[in-house]
């Protein structure tokens, strides 16, 4: 099996450039394409351990953020398409990188159904998994980004991919999205922590991606099963907690954070009802992450134990 780090950097660039290089990233394979330094850099930074595609793989997405105009002009604009489509408008040039991994995400998002699938992180230790459902804000791909950093797996910060009828989830691993205060949060918590370009000034602010491919299985994709969801609240004046929420509660915001909950119709209830019975489910507040990480181990073991 060849990795992205197998390719030297000058035969990467011209092979985004041309043809384009082909990542499996969870059960999924993506051809991405780019004509920009930046970009190319970004994935050497994040992607290097990524397995490369058969050359008889089929692709499923065939992406590509160019730019439009001289690459000479700094403050140029750059465009994403995936099959020849553009889904978006223009963006600057600086900010590439990160509407490269917005627009992967947008893929999972809107074409793969087979999965329930929730916006959520998801981490995983001894076997099983947490999911971590949250609105933007609310410090889910922070406290991923801790976790994964004191040993556990990240099998995504953005989607949960449940087989319906069970409460076993897929990795997507990818890097972990960052914005604003969080970078230097993690930066400070985690020195060696490896980070790609960081883009300022996007709808979100400033952003920046983690390496989160940090374990050795982090490319598997052998179902694992959900012990937990927890949803979690970064707040700097609330009391830190972790408190059982009921499953009721649990239910309806786990379907509000569904990207296909409601698309799936019947089969949508069905799964989220077989998950949200399997599983134990907590609100967490925090502000440190090292009291977050230990508690949630803990209840991790407990979990697995039952």
């Amino acid at each position: 099996m060849q990795y992205l780090r197998d390719i030297p950097r000058p035969e990467l660039e011209r092979r985004l450039a041309g043809d384009g290089v082909s990542l499996t990233v969870g059960p999924y394979r993506f051809n991405l394409k780019s004509n920009l330094a930046k970009v190319s850099e970004g994935l050497r930074k994040l992607y290097a351990d990524f397995p490369l595609a058969e050359a008889d793989d089929y692709i499923d997405f065939p992406v590509a953020i160019r730019s439009t105009g001289p690459l000479s002009r700094p403050r140029g604009k750059s465009e994403f398409s995936f099959e020849h489509q553009r889904p978006f408008g223009f963006v600057p040039t600086p900010q590439a990188f990160a509407f490269l991994e917005w627009g992967m995400n947008w893929c999972l998002s809107a074409h793969t159904n087979e999965y329930l699938k929730l916006h959520s992180a998801v981490v995983a230790r001894d076997g099983g998994a947490i999911v971590m459902p949250g609105v933007p804000g609310a410090g889910k791909s922070t406290l991923c980004a801790a976790l994964g950093l004191r040993g556990w797996r990240i099998l995504s910060d953005e989607h949960a991919l449940l087989q319906p009828g069970t409460t076993d989830v897929i990795s997507a691993c990818r890097p972990v999205s960052l914005k604003n205060e969080s970078i230097d949060v993690i930066k400070r918590f985690e020195p060696d922590a490896v980070f790609g370009p960081e883009s300022h000034d996007t709808h979100k602010g400033t952003v920046a991606h983690m390496k989160a491919d940090l374990a050795p299985d982090s490319h598997n994709t052998a179902p694992l099963p959900a012990r937990m969801m927890l949803f979690p609240r970064y707040s700097a004046t609330d009391p830190q907690r972790i408190s059982v929420r009921r499953r009721t509660q649990s239910f309806i915001l786990a379907a509000y954070h569904s990207f296909n909950y409601s698309l799936m119709g019947e089969a949508g209830f069905d799964a989220m009802r077989t998950l949200i019975d399997g599983v134990q489910c907590y609100d967490l507040v925090y502000r440190d992450l090292d009291w977050a990480i230990q508690n949630i181990g803990e209840l991790h073991t407990k979990a697995c134990r039952q």
